[in-house]
């Protein structure tokens, strides 16, 4: 079986021990790499929400084999770009230097998009304007896109579809939307990225079932969207299961060989797998493979790696 995890916030402190500004145990990214590859991810794009973040995403990538950086500036950002000191101009240039010297590892832009939810971090006006900025790396660089959108009211599918011949291709991550929202994904010809956020009503369900399998990429958006027990798709989680989760211990009792409790994993992505599979009726190792090759076919075609 090969996954590959297309959204991990793997930038983010508690991935090295440290919660809140505080280290509560010791940085166990190696564990954490080493149970996603148990679980059978073979591959990673670290998500870059900044210019700062996909700058760190760039290195951990290259610190580690199989996994693949993100760039760009995530709409609850987007109100740091006129706060940089070289001004909006130098935070896209920024932007293109990290994506054009690194070409190898960098696989996406993004994560971009537009969300109403939290315009407490940055106002409409704001984050359509840089959402809007962004298709002009996508263009320039021919990377396909990583895209975020939250309760926009149809703005962000206007916006996507006047710029729609500017990027190859991309996925629309942590679906929330109805099955009308899928719809009008897929007739732009994107992707739709499921995990634990996208599967927490029933509501989710019955819109995740519209969504065919040749269009589904697989995510955990780990440190988040674990599944929790009061998910409607908890119940929908095989207890004769051929994975078992590795156990999880409160941060205060960390050790090595253990999840910590409240921080989604990697590896937790078979979780997200085992309920797909359940929602569409397939084989999980089939659902899988096809989840891989969609992955691959919209992020990794011109990628030189061995999976």
């Amino acid at each position: 079986m090969k996954i590959i995890d297309i959204g991990a916030n793997l930038t983010d402190p508690v991935f090295r021990g440290k919660y809140r500004g505080k280290q509560a145990h010791a940085d166990d990214m190696p564990h954490i790499l080493e149970r996603a590859r148990a679980s059978g991810i073979v591959g990673m794009m670290v998500t870059g929400g900044s210019l700062s973040e996909s700058a760190e995403a760039v290195r951990l990538s290259r610190e580690h084999p199989g996994l693949f950086a993100t760039v760009g500036c995530h709409p609850t950002r987007s109100s740091e770009v006129d706060k940089h000191s070289g001004g909006a101009d130098a935070y896209f240039a920024g932007l293109r230097a990290l994506i054009d010297d690194n070409r190898d590892i960098v696989v996406a832009v993004g994560e971009c998009g537009l969300d109403y939810d939290r315009l407490h971090f940055a106002a409409k006006d704001v984050q359509n304007k840089y959402f809007e900025r962004q298709f002009e790396l996508a263009a320039a660089t021919g990377l396909p896109m990583f895209l975020h959108c939250r309760n926009t009211g149809g703005d962000f599918e206007r916006i996507m579809r006047a710029n729609r011949d500017r990027f190859s291709g991309g996925v629309v991550h942590s679906f929330t939307g109805s099955a009308d929202e899928a719809r009008q994904l897929l007739e732009l010809g994107l992707y739709i990225g499921i995990n634990g956020c996208s599967l927490k009503t029933e509501d989710n369900l019955a819109a995740v079932r519209t969504i065919p399998i040749d269009r589904l990429m697989i995510e955990t958006d780990c440190p988040y969207c674990e599944i929790r027990k009061t998910h409607a798709s908890h119940a929908l989680l095989a207890t004769d299961a051929a994975w078992t989760a590795p156990d999880a211990k409160k941060k205060e009792r960390w050790d090595s060989d253990s999840m910590v409790k409240g921080r989604n994993e990697p590896c937790m992505i078979r979780q997200v797998l085992t309920v797909l599979a359940q929602l569409h009726g397939v084989n999980e190792a089939e659902l899988a493979e096809r989840m891989f090759e969609n992955t691959r076919s919209v992020f990794f075609k011109d990628v030189e790696y061995d999976f």
